[in-house]
C-alpha cells in the first residue's frame, strides 16, 4: 500500500462526477427527457406524408374509343393494366389548444427530469464522500493498530527480559504474548477493512483497482445561517423540492389539456395526386387545399372521467410537494442536531484520548518502578487503544455530519 498515489476528496468527487456509471445512466435518461417538448411540438408542426402504388390488373387497358362521346371526342384512357399512382399530403394545425398545453407540460416535464437528475447526482456524490471518509477512517484505524502492535511488542520483550531474570512470573509473559497476538490480529483485520473500503470507493469511481491512498480531508465548512435560514435555503435550493414543484406544474398543464378537448380544432390541409390514367379529366395530376374543423361533441363522457382523474393527480402532486418541503425542513433540523451531537462527541473523544495517554504514561512509569502490575499496563494500553479509535470515529463523524447538514440545506453540490 505504501508509495501509491494519493487520491484527495476533491479528486474523488470530480472522478465520481465524470465516471460514476449510475450518474452516466442518469444523464442518458435526462437526454431522453429533453426530447419531450419536441415530441409535443410535433403535433403542432407541419405533417407531410407521401405514398405511391403500382398495380397490375388482369385485364388490358380500358379505354373509350374516339368519337364515342361526340364527333370529335378523343380516345379516353379509363384504366391501365399497369397503374402507377402517387400522393403527397400536407397538414398544418392552426388552432389546437390541447397541443398548446401539451407543449407546456412537456417543458415542465423536462425541468422535472433535470431536477431529478441533479438530485440523483448529489446523492451519488454524497455516497462517494461517505465512502471516502470511510476509507480515511479505516486508514487511521490501521495506524492506531500499528502503534498498538509496536507497544505490545515492546512490552513482550520487556516481559521476556524480566521473566528470564526471574523478576516476574510466567503469567506476566503469557499475558504480554496474548496482547501481542491480539494486536497482530486487530492490525490484520484493520488492513483488510481498509482495502475493502478502498474497493468500495473505487467501484463508485469506476476504477478497475484500488491502487491509491486516501488522506484526511480538510474539515468542510458549515453552510451560513441559522436553522431558519438553512430551512429556507433547503426550500429554495434542493433539487428534490424543485422537482416536486415541477410535478405540480405538469399535473396542472395536463388537466388544462383535458379541458381544451371540449373546444374544436382547426387545421389546413393540401393534397397532390398523380396517376398514369388520366380518366375523363384528361389530367394525370390533381391537387386540393382546404380547412378541416373537428369538434368532439360527445365522447361517452371520457373527458369528464379524465378531468376528474387529472384533478386528483393535481391534488396528489400538491400534497407530495408539501410533504417534500416538510421533509426537507425536518432533515435540516435533524442534521443540525446531529451535528451538535457529533461536535460534542468529538470534543469528549479528544478529552478522553488525552486522559488515556496520561494514564498510560503514569502506569508505565509505575510499572518500571515496580509499583504497578502488568495487568494494569495491559488495561491502560487497551484504554488508550479504545480512546484513539473513538477519537478517529468521532472526528470523521463530525465532518460527515457537517456535509450532511450542507446536503440537507441544498448546499452540497460539488462539480
Amino acid at each position: 500500500m505504501r508509495g501509491q498515489p494519493i487520491l484527495t476528496l476533491e479528486e474523488a468527487l470530480r472522478e465520481g462526477q465524470a465516471r460514476n456509471l449510475d450518474i452516466k445512466a442518469a444523464r442518458a435518461r435526462l437526454d431522453q427527457s429533453k426530447e419531450l417538448h419536441w415530441q409535443a411540438w410535433s403535433a403542432y408542426l407541419p405533417q407531410v406524408t407521401a405514398g405511391g402504388t403500382y398495380t397490375h390488373n388482369n385485364y388490358s387497358d380500358v379505354t373509350i374509343p374516339p368519337g364515342s362521346l361526340g364527333a370529335n371526342s378523343p380516345e379516353i384512357l379509363i384504366t391501365k393494366q399497369d397503374q402507377l399512382a402517387a400522393q403527397l399530403d400536407a397538414t398544418q394545425a392552426l388552432v389546437a389548444p390541447q397541443a398548446w398545453f401539451a407543449i407546456a407540460a412537456a417543458r415542465a416535464g423536462e425541468r422535472l427530469a433535470e431536477d431529478n437528475t441533479e438530485n440523483f447526482r448529489r446523492d451519488t456524490l454524497f455516497s462517494v464522500a461517505q465512502a471516502y471518509y470511510g476509507a480515511v477512517g479505516q486508514k487511521q484505524v490501521v495506524a492506531v493498530q500499528e502503534r498498538q502492535l509496536a507497544i505490545t511488542r515492546d512490552h513482550e520483550k520487556d516481559a521476556q527480559v524480566r521473566y528470564d531474570a526471574g523478576a516476574t512470573p510466567k503469567v506476566t509473559l503469557l499475558r504480554a504474548e496474548i496482547d501481542r497476538a491480539r494486536a497482530e490480529q486487530d492490525l490484520k483485520r484493520a488492513q483488510n477493512s481498509y482495502l475493502s473500503a478502498k474497493v468500495a470507493l473505487a467501484t463508485l469511481l469506476d476504477r478497475r483497482d484500488a491502487s491509491f491512498e486516501v488522506e484526511v480531508p480538510t474539515s468542510p465548512q458549515l453552510p451560513p445561517g441559522d436553522s431558519a435560514a438553512l430551512q429556507e435555503a433547503a426550500a429554495r435550493d434542493r433539487p428534490d423540492v424543485r422537482a416536486a414543484g415541477e410535478q405540480v406544474t405538469v399535473a396542472e398543464k395536463n388537466r388544462a389539456g383535458v379541458i381544451t378537448r371540449y373546444f374544436p380544432t382547426l387545421g389546413a390541409f393540401g393534397r397532390y395526386q398523380y396517376s398514369n390514367a388520366a380518366g375523363f379529366s384528361g389530367d394525370s395530376t390533381t391537387w386540393a387545399v382546404g380547412l378541416a374543423l373537428n369538434w368532439t361533441i360527445l365522447d361517452g363522457f371520457l373527458r369528464e372521467s379524465d378531468l376528474r382523474a387529472n384533478a386528483a393527480r393535481v391534488r396528489e402532486a400538491e400534497e407530495t410537494r408539501a410533504s417534500t418541503l416538510m421533509r426537507a425542513r425536518a432533515e435540516v433540523e435533524t442534521a443540525r442536531l446531529d451535528l451538535d451531537s457529533a461536535v460534542a462527541n468529538r470534543e469528549k473523544a479528544k478529552e478522553q484520548l488525552s486522559l488515556a495517554r496520561e494514564n498510560q504514561r503514569l502506569v508505565n512509569v509505575n510499572y518500571k518502578a515496580g509499583a504497578a502490575t502488568y495487568i494494569e499496563v495491559s488495561d491502560a494500553n487497551t484504554a488508550l487503544n479504545t480512546a484513539e479509535l473513538t477519537q478517529v470515529s468521532e472526528s470523521l463523524n463530525a465532518d460527515l455530519a457537517t456535509l450532511r447538514l450542507a446536503k440537507a440545506a441544498g448546499a452540497f453540490h460539488p462539480r
